[in-house]
């Protein structure tokens, strides 16, 4: 019997805390980014490293509607 996958808590949490390191949003949390300036960057390339995986980690979630995985997120220390 196969199992749904678990989303890797650590994983999420670094992303709830991670910030938009430079541009227009520089500052802003990724996962407060607008969804039509990560689908921007869907289309021009993700930046290369840990930045661009996480960046594409939010463009999948939401564009995939999973954005209320964030709202715990969002208030934890």
């Amino acid at each position: 019997m196969d199992s749904v996958p678990q989303p890797d808590h650590r994983a999420l949490l670094e992303l709830a805390r991670q910030r938009m390191p430079f541009g227009r949003y520089e500052g802003r949390l990724l996962i407060d980014l607008p969804e039509p300036y990560v689908v921007w960057f869907s289309r021009q390339g993700f930046p290369d490293g840990k930045l661009g995986d996480m960046l594409r980690a939010v463009y999948e979630i939401k564009v995939n509607g999973l954005e209320f995985l964030f709202d715990p997120l969002r208030h934890h220390p």
